[in-house]
C-alpha cells in the first residue's frame, strides 16, 4: 500500500493466530524489514559504536535520532548546513526522528504545557526554550530524517481519565497542526496514538488520526 512519494509499506504476511505482521518499509535511504530492532542515536550517534559496526555487525537497517536533544545541541541550523542528519553522522541508511514530546514530558516541573506548545528549561544551561507542533516539524525537516513523528503529549502514570482524555484530544489537535506544517514529501510523517491506559481513548485517538490520512499512525501502548 503506497503511503507517499518517499515511504511505502509492503505487507508480506499476517499471522492468523496473533495478527502480527511481517513487512517491508521502503524509504529513500533503503528498506526496513519489520518487525525491526532500531538502535537509538540520541545525539546523532549510537554510543560506543561506529556506523560501520552498526551496519556490518549489528546489521542495523534504521536508527533513531532525538529531536529534543538535537534541537538543543548542536541545533537544527548547524545540521542543515552540514547537509542533514545523514551526512552529519555519516549514516546512509534510514533514520527516524521522534518529535521531542516524550523528552518534554520527562522534564516534569521544568516544562509548561499549553494549547500552543511547550515552554521548558534546557537541561544543559537552564535557558528557556519552546517547542510547538510547527517547530517540531520545522526541526525534523531540517534534520532530514526519513520518518518524522507528530508532536504529542505523553501522560504520566497514573493519570485520571479526565486529564488523559484532554491530553489525547490536545495530541489530536497538535497532529493536525503538524500535518499542516509538513511540506517535505520526501519525509514520511507518522501520527502517534495517545490515550494512556484507557482503551476507549486509544480507540478514539486511532479513529481521529486515521481520518487525517497520515502515512502511518503509531501506537506506543499496544
Amino acid at each position: 500500500m503506497e503511503q507517499n512519494k518517499a515511504i511505502t509499506y509492503e505487507l508480506l504476511h499476517i499471522d492468523k493466530n496473533s495478527g502480527a505482521r511481517r513487512g517491508i518499509v521502503h524509504t529513500l535511504h533503503g528498506d526496513i524489514q519489520t518487525p525491526v530492532f532500531m538502535p537509538v542515536g540520541t545525539q546523532a550517534t549510537v554510543k560506543a559504536m561506529t556506523p560501520e559496526e552498526l551496519k556490518n555487525e549489528i546489521k542495523a537497517e534504521i536508527i533513531l535520532g532525538n529531536t529534543y536533544h538535537l534541537f538543543l545541541r548542536p541545533g537544527e541550523d548547524l545540521i542543515r548546513e552540514a547537509g542533514g542528519l545523514h551526512k552529519f553522522m555519516n549514516w546512509d541508511r534510514p533514520i527516524l526522528t521522534d518529535s521531542g514530546g516524550f523528552q518534554v514530558f520527562s522534564l516534569g516541573k521544568l516544562r509548561k504545557i499549553t494549547e500552543d506548545g511547550v515552554t521548558f528549561s534546557s537541561y544543559l544551561d537552564g535557558s528557556k526554550n519552546y517547542l510547538s507542533p510547527e517547530k517540531s516539524i520545522e526541526v525534523q525537516q531540517a534534520l532530514g530524517s526519513d520518518i518524522m513523528m507528530a508532536f504529542d503529549e505523553c501522560c504520566e502514570y497514573p493519570s485520571t481519565y479526565e486529564y488523559t482524555k484532554a491530553s489525547m484530544e490536545r495530541t489530536t489537535r497538535w497532529a493536525e497542526r503538524c500535518k499542516q506544517a509538513w511540506t517535505h514529501e520526501n519525509q514520511g510523517l507518522f501520527g502517534i496514538i495517545q490515550g494512556g491506559f484507557y482503551k476507549d481513548l486509544r480507540d478514539k485517538s486511532l479513529e481521529d488520526l486515521t481520518k487525517m490520512d497520515f502515512p502511518r499512525v503509531c501506537n506506543w501502548w499496544n
